[in-house]
């Protein structure tokens, strides 16, 4: 390249020479020497604007991640307020777009479209699949560093709902159990009138065979004082009947 360069700096010399000797040797006036040297500018200019360009193409770009942040530049954040938004919901009623990422961090998320007509890459925060920012972006690693940024913030915007949404579980669960212990006491207390209920019937029912046993005992004993007495007369009776009788 520095080769080039240096071949076509000495062709331009050479021709501004030229010109100068031409120019000398036909003795032209003042006027039309000045107008020569204004004719032989635009070539000069003409001839080296191609070296010009050849050097920065040979000049390396810098790499995007290292020369773009992953904060929003003034261009996009104009683009978004445009209504980017309103473009994305029109072209997801076709089949064009592809979908190369998506995060769900609760109701919140991020993702990652691809429209490949444009190669043109749409970066979306949302809620609830509601768009809530879209960038549009033809830099792969702009549109990549994009989405890991929208990622990153839908996790941290969810954290109040995760922590919500596992409260309100947590005390749904502690209600429940809290029904089905207190539907397990109440059958243990029913149970345990019942038991007193029928401990008592019980109770009650021995008493009564106790107090029926002690009556038919004494009645019992009485009885057999009775028998006795009356066996004792009839022996008596015997006797004086049979008084003076033979004995066998």
């Amino acid at each position: 390249m520095d080769y080039k360069w240096r071949v076509r700096r000495t062709a331009l010399a050479a021709l501004v020479l030229i010109g100068g000797i031409g120019t000398g040797c036909a003795q032209t006036p003042p006027d039309n020497s000045a107008a020569a040297n204004a004719a032989a500018a635009p070539v000069a200019q003409t001839t080296a604007a191609p070296a010009v360009q050849d050097e920065q193409a040979a000049t390396p770009a810098l790499p995007l991640a290292a020369s773009q942040p992953s904060v929003l530049t003034p261009d996009e954040a104009k683009q978004n307020a445009a209504g980017n938004v309103a473009e994305l919901q029109q072209m997801l009623r076709g089949s064009d777009l592809a979908e190369l990422r998506t995060t769900y961090n609760g109701s919140y998320g991020a993702s990652l479209l691809f429209y490949g007509k444009e190669m043109t890459y749409y970066v979306t925060l949302f809620q609830n699949k509601t768009f809530w920012r879209v960038i549009k972006t033809s830099d792969e690693t702009r549109a990549e560093a994009i989405y890991r940024d929208f990622a990153m913030k839908s996790g941290q915007l969810a954290e109040v709902e995760i922590r919500r949404t596992r409260l309100e579980a947590q005390k749904a669960f502690t209600d429940r159990m809290i029904a089905l212990t207190q539907d397990h006491a109440n059958r243990l207390q029913a149970d345990l009138a019942v038991a007193r209920e029928q401990q008592a019937l019980v109770a009650d029912q021995q008493k009564q065979g106790r107090d029926q046993a002690n009556a038919l005992q004494a009645q019992k004993t009485a009885a057999q004082a009775q028998l006795r007495t009356v066996q004792r007369q009839v022996r008596e009776l015997q006797q004086q009947v049979e008084g003076g009788l033979p004995i066998r």
